[in-house]
């Protein structure tokens, strides 16, 4: 009787270790891989998803991998990222293959950052932005802030994601004054920054005095140039007045680490409604804007125009302006 008695007591602990086990692997967070189709250090695009992906770090909420596609090997790297991860976040329209690749992992969630798959996947959520909206603002500051009547762009490349940017910044240029001319080109990188700074000053050389940068890290040539020959400069993607606060007089903001926050934030909820469909994050759910700087921050944009601004954002949202777009 006293060996049955024992024999059930060892099986009760053995059960309560083996429950115990489980329910430390229940609240062990979940494995992200972020993998960009470029690099790190744009102070734009990538690096606001990495923003995004570290504070879920710091609350405890996932462990992190990062690669950084360098341009190539896009998915060859897509599937290393799912071999080690609950969660795959790609950044980039190069992730195409994402079709093909996500069925092949059915327990893994996969995120594709601005694009979308030709059909629903899944395991697969697309978040798509709504840069059109944002960039309409930033035109009509350009045109607002402009002496010479001519204001630019210019984009990393000739793509749909580049051009609903700048058909938005056009149509808000002209919106505020129907004789701005509006002239771009494209550097066909988003890694070099002597590029950025040679498109730039060939639009400042047609005339134009403020130039909005689509290019990321290709972008901080734009910087250089409007420093250099006394321009004005927009930022994109996140707020980019801190790098030279006297020439880029504000950024059109769209949110990618907020919005990766929000979606893996749900997800830990278990909600994955999500998955298997687009999210298209806008102006009227805060992930598309304008930023001015920091307090502090040195201002050229009058409060004026300011107030115009979030007034044409509130119309924009009701519906009262429709933007044009390429999507």
């Amino acid at each position: 009787m006293k060996k049955r008695i024992l024999s059930l007591m060892l099986a009760l602990v053995m059960l309560a270790g083996m429950m115990s086990v489980t329910a430390l692997a229940a609240e062990e967070p979940l494995t992200v891989a972020l993998v960009v189709a470029d690099k790190f250090g744009d102070r734009s695009f990538y690096d606001s998803s990495k923003e995004g992906c570290d504070k879920l770090v710091e609350e405890g909420s996932i462990t992190l991998n990062t690669i950084e596609c360098n341009g190539e090997n896009h998915t060859a790297q897509m599937r290393n990222a799912a071999d080690i991860a609950d969660v795959v976040i790609c950044v980039g329209w190069e992730f195409y293959d994402i079709e093909t690749v996500a069925p092949e992992y059915p327990d893994v969630k996969f995120i594709w950052i601005d694009n979308a798959t030709s059909a629903p996947v899944e395991n697969v959520l697309n978040i798509t932005y709504a840069q059109n909206e944002g960039s309409f603002l930033a035109g009509y500051i350009a045109a607002a802030m402009s002496e010479s009547g001519v204001v630019g762009a210019v984009g990393g490349e000739d793509a749909d994601t580049i051009n609903d940017f700048i058909v938005g910044y056009e149509q808000g240029a002209k919106y505020y004054d129907e004789n701005t001319e509006v002239v771009h080109n494209y550097a066909n990188t988003y890694t070099d920054p002597a590029v950025g700074k040679e498109c730039a000053i060939a639009l400042n050389d047609e005339g134009a005095d403020v130039i909005f940068q689509i290019a990321s890290a290709t972008g901080d040539g734009v910087f250089e140039a409007a420093a250099e020959k006394g321009f004005y400069a927009i930022g994109v993607d996140s707020d980019q007045k801190y790098i030279d606060e006297d020439v880029i007089i504000c950024s059109m903001k769209k949110e990618v680490g907020q919005s990766i926050y929000a979606a893996v934030s749900e997800l830990l909820e278990g909600d994955d409604s999500r998955w298997g469909g687009t999210w298209i994050a806008d102006m009227s759910t805060g992930y598309i804007g304008i930023g001015y700087g920091e307090d502090g921050s040195a201002q050229q944009v009058p409060d004026e125009l300011k107030a115009q601004v979030e007034d044409l954002a509130e119309q924009i949202v009701s519906g009262e302006i429709v933007v044009d777009t390429t999507r």
